[in-house]
């Protein structure tokens, strides 16, 4: 099995990958199937007219999370790691007055929002939480082409007819031939025993067999500038939070004043807690704001990972470019195992899938760079894991504002907590990552979807005024 680190971790905009840059992807998709001679296009026929329906999750928390706006984007020729954030509301405004989209390539299509959009909440799609339907017509309004598609979560897009032959492949190998195909964690430690390699030194041979290592130099090194970037940016934003619930920004207060403090020489024993908490705070208040953010390994928990990694170079003066990209390499080695055997999506196994898998793969790449072994390594991203199982996604109002700001903070916490207490033992330990990955999956399936990114339970519906 192999899932590149630039599959789990993927510029994009926020405030949610499977709500906002899965989407945008879609349509993207389609534009491209509409050029191409994949589908049965009548001769002498010309496409005049789209149309898109969101089901299921994204019917419900569609509006907060922006998918809306990310499917007039993507029709509109835009894609999540180029488009402008300071131009979304414009390019959605002057699509929504002239009720056409005019990708680069392609003829005008009529497509007015108003009409053209759906939120279908009666009739959700059987392949997954996520579904949508794009659809072409022709000048009388006669069908052309349907395709269905599916967010399923981390901003990864399949069709229909490619979720059913992932399902239906699940024993076959997965992706390109690479030396290290471990697709579980029991795979990964036996085959570093009988390497002698660590996790991240498999994870880059495993990338080198599909780029240069300049290439994945570059990659990594561009991911993290773009997270840093991220923390950056919310460290120096104020202001109220985009949809309706009046979140103020607070990272840069709280920033402030960490600095303040540090000047008065007096000390203070949450100190680690306190910079985890606030540059995991600064990069989830710009993915609320609809900012550049990378998911790790989704938008809603993207703060977590980036905090840690910050965490340690604040803290570590010693720190180089190639911890860097060791912990990002193994971080992506155990998303990779967790979304193949699992989920990374909230509206398919709940919180525990986004915020909890972060934490997981936060502490395994903390404890990389610490110097762990690949039991500690495995052990720190198991005990993170475990400590998230059952954690319900419930955003209150659909936006990703309340409690996902603050819980990518406790997920920062909990993986260095994680990373401390696995390298302080010698990698043995009572439950195996794969059981606890396996439990969160059982947990996903028998939790109810009001407790999966459908804001219908949990503190979605009570709290006043929401």
């Amino acid at each position: 099995m192999f899932l590149s680190v630039f599959d789990v971790f993927k510029i994009g905009i926020g405030p949610s990958s499977s709500h906002t840059i899965g989407p945008m992807s879609a349509a993207s998709r389609f534009l491209g199937l509409l050029q191409s001679n994949e589908w049965p296009r009548p001769q002498g026929v010309r496409v005049r007219a789209l149309k898109a329906s969101l089901h299921g999750s994204l019917a419900y928390t569609g509006i907060g999370h922006g998918t809306g706006k990310a499917v007039i984007l993507g029709l509109n020729g835009e894609e999540p790691n180029s488009v402008d954030p300071d131009r979304i509301d414009a390019i959605v405004a002057e699509v929504e007055q002239q009720e056409f989209v005019s990708p680069p390539g392609h003829p005008t299509y009529i497509f007015n929002p108003a009409t053209d959009l759906i939120f279908d909440r009666k009739n959700p799609l059987p392949g997954h939480a996520n579904g949508m339907t794009i659809s072409a017509f022709d000048s009388d309004r006669r069908l052309l082409l349907r395709q269905v598609y599916y967010s399923i979560g981390g901003g990864f897009v399949v069709t229909d007819t490619e979720l059913e032959a992932m399902r239906d492949a699940t024993s076959a190998p997965i992706g390109p031939r690479v030396p290290y195909p471990f697709s579980t964690a029991s795979q990964m430690l036996s085959m570093s025993d009988a390497s002698g390699m660590t996790i991240a030194q498999m994870k880059r041979q495993n990338e080198l067999a599909v780029r240069s290592s300049d290439e994945l130099d570059a990659g990594l090194d561009q991911i993290w500038a773009a997270m840093a970037s991220c923390i950056d940016r919310g460290l120096n934003m104020e202001g109220v939070l985009p949809g309706g619930l009046n979140v103020r920004r607070r990272a840069r207060s709280i920033f402030d004043k960490l600095g303040r403090d540090r000047l008065s020489n007096r000390y203070n024993p949450l100190l680690a807690n306190d910079w985890l908490s606030v540059y995991a705070m600064a990069v989830n208040e710009e993915n609320a704001g609809g900012g550049r953010v990378v998911t790790a390994p989704t938008n809603g928990a993207s703060g977590v990972i980036p905090a840690t990694l910050r965490y340690y170079l604040h803290f570590h003066e010693d720190a180089t470019d190639e911890d860097i990209r060791t912990f990002l390499l193994t971080a992506a080695a155990i998303g990779g195992i967790i979304k193949h055997n699992a989920s990374i999506s909230g509206a398919e196994v709940g919180c525990q899938g986004e915020v909890g898998s972060a934490s997981a793969m936060a502490a395994a790449g903390l404890a990389a760079i610490m110097g762990g072994t690949s039991r500690q390594i495995e052990n720190a991203a198991e005990i993170a894991l475990e400590h998230h199982l059952g954690m319900t996604c419930d955003p209150i109002a659909g936006l990703v504002q309340v409690p996902c700001i603050e819980r990518n903070a406790l997920g920062a916490v909990k993986a260095v907590t994680a990373a401390s207490l696995a390298l302080k033992g010698d990698g043995s330990h009572f439950v195996p990552l794969d059981a606890c990955i396996e439990t969160m999956r059982q947990t996903g399936h028998d939790m109810s979807n009001k407790y999966k990114e459908t804001s219908t339970g949990g503190l979605a519906v009570n709290v006043v005024d929401c």
